[in-house]
């Protein structure tokens, strides 16, 4: 007879501190009743997909999300939103029983599913009763007296407080982007930039952040300005320019994908009086971020 998965269910978006307990969670309950543990996830949030305005709504894009849930090791597979989203709660139900051999469920207290979100823990709940099933609800991971959530970490990076959000990420926030041609201005100033275009889903925080860089294989260290150049910008930008100066780096990268981490704030983006006051300004950002990367070690 086929072994039966207990299953897990989600976004995860972030895939943050309190996915990852829920994971162990899983990982329990899936060895208590001799089933596979099965992580089945959204690459998207449902409410970017839905939304009129999905500008940097989501803390991980589909491959970087698919990537860490790898590395945290239970099997995870994507589901089609736009598919399962003209589910009822009974056909989603149904659905998973079918498709995905459920034989236990695992979810969080305010979980909803199916068509506008109809189908809760309760309905899960009788469900699961009614067919002999275990449905477990998982505790929220607190912070204090928060509950440890995506929209808790989104509205910390939208301030930019970083070392927060790195705190309850469990990881440096990290943001993927191909090299893009700019206007050369940090170049003339004796900063160089790598200009990043990120899509239009990923948050960025805003400010001048001290950083790691990825090109290829190599790590580098550097800091890096997200924002819209109060100093020297006379373009209406709707989203915030991402533009890293890579210490002791004279390769170009036009076109390729560098992947950034953040490890702390250095500065709010400032508008200054002229140039000369902003590479003042970099100099001592420079200084500051190289002191500070001694201790932050190359992600993996």
């Amino acid at each position: 007879m086929k072994k039966k998965n207990f299953i897990t269910i989600g976004t995860f978006d972030g895939v943050h501190t309190g996915h990852r307990f829920l994971f162990g969670c899983l990982e329990k309950f899936a060895a208590q009743y001799r089933q596979k543990p099965l992580i089945l996830y959204f690459p998207l949030p449902p409410k970017t997909l839905l939304s009129k305005l999905p500008e940097m709504t989501v803390l991980t894009l589909p491959e970087e999300k698919k990537k860490l849930l790898k590395a945290a090791g239970t099997p995870a597979l994507p589901l089609d939103f736009s598919y399962c989203q003209h589910f009822s709660p009974d056909q989603f139900f149904n659905w998973l029983l079918k498709k995905y051999n459920l034989g236990g469920l695992i979810v969080g207290a305010d979980f909803a599913f199916g068509k506008n979100r109809q189908g809760d823990v309760n309905f899960l709940q009788q469900q699961c009763k009614r067919l002999s099933i275990p449905c477990e609800i998982a505790k929220f991971s607190k912070v204090g007296t928060e509950k440890i959530s995506s929209s808790l970490i989104r509205k910390i990076l939208a301030s930019g407080d970083i070392t927060r959000a790195n705190s309850l990420l469990g990881r440096p926030y990290q943001v993927t982007g191909r090299v893009i041609k700019g206007h050369k201005l940090g170049r003339k100033l004796g900063f160089p930039t790598a200009n990043l275009d990120t899509g239009i889903y990923k948050i960025l925080p805003l400010g001048v952040f001290a950083v790691k860089v990825r090109v290829g294989r190599k790590f580098y260290n550097g800091f890096c300005n997200i924002g819209f150049r109060p100093t020297v910008n006379t373009i209406d930008d709707k989203l915030p320019l991402v533009e890293v100066n890579i210490f002791d780096f004279n390769q170009s990268i036009y076109g390729r994908k560098i992947t950034i981490w953040f490890a702390e704030k250095l500065r709010e983006e400032t508008k200054f009086q002229g140039l000369e006051a902003l590479i003042r300004q970099l100099k001592k950002d420079r200084e500051r971020a190289q002191h500070l990367l001694t201790s932050f070690s190359s992600p993996l």
